[in-house]
């Protein structure tokens, strides 16, 4: 595959959630741009497999953290500024469900860790890395979101909450930094052919019934997203701000 360039040579990029499905394949896309890129998890053995596979040597940082935990993200941004000096992109990535039948009989344990995982991970790394980015005067925030913040899915309500109130997040923070030349978009995918989605696409009678509502006539790669992402993350797109760009075969479009 062909990777055009996006400019982006040197550019310290921080991926959350960055050691598995389309963190890791960011990850990579980024690193053949030329740029030092940081990528954390909450375990350890994952970062290791990742660290193998990226196998960027100095130009990669692996750090253990849980975003939704506000002293793993300061350590995070304080190991990233030790050993690059600088944040120019933050990929808010990080995302996770629990499957659960209705809002309304989840436990609020549940309700809790799926909010943070998808909307209060986002917004202490986005605090942590815009306040380098103020001092920069210049930088980049991408939000994965999906196309369940625009529209309610089975198993998929909690969830749903948090990505809308991730996009939110998308506009408030667009508009706070824009004085300070960052800019803040968001992306949101229709399913994607990775491991956190597997309980849905490997079982042909949903994978059917989904693909019905794609006019693409199949779900995404997560190679249709990474160039969206660098495409926000560079110069190209210095005027678009507090945006979310659906990347879901036209399923929006229904």
């Amino acid at each position: 595959m062909v990777i055009p360039s996006y400019d982006l040579a040197d550019k310290v990029v921080v991926i959350t959630g960055g050691s598995r499905g389309l963190g890791l394949d960011t990850a990579k896309i980024f690193l053949a741009q030329g740029c030092r890129v940081v990528i954390c998890g909450r375990k350890e053995q994952n970062l290791e497999t990742a660290r193998e596979s990226l196998n960027a040597g100095e130009r990669l940082l692996a750090v253990v953290a849980h975003v939704a935990k506000e002293k793993d993200v300061d350590n995070l941004f304080a190991e990233t500024l030790q050993r690059f000096g600088a944040v120019d992109v933050l990929i808010n990535n990080v995302g996770m469900n629990i499957v659960s039948p209705s809002v309304l009989d989840a436990d609020l344990a549940v309700w809790n860790k799926i909010v943070e995982g998808n909307l209060t991970g986002a917004f202490l790394c986005s605090r942590s890395a815009a306040k380098t980015m103020r001092e920069q005067k210049k930088g980049k925030i991408i939000n994965i979101s999906s196309l369940a913040a625009k529209k309610a899915s089975p198993a998929m309500g909690i969830y749903g909450v948090a990505k809308a109130g991730l996009e939110m997040l998308t506009k408030v923070l667009a508009f706070e930094l824009a004085p300070f030349n960052i800019q803040v978009n968001a992306i949101a995918p229709g399913m994607v052919r990775t491991d956190f989605s597997k309980p849905f696409w490997q079982t042909p009678s949903i994978y059917e019934q989904i693909v019905k509502g794609i006019p693409a006539g199949r779900i995404a790669e997560t190679s249709d997203l990474t160039p969206v992402v660098c495409f926000l993350s560079s110069s190209y797109a210095d005027y678009i701000t507090g945006q979310t760009i659906a990347v879901d075969g036209g399923a929006t479009a229904l």
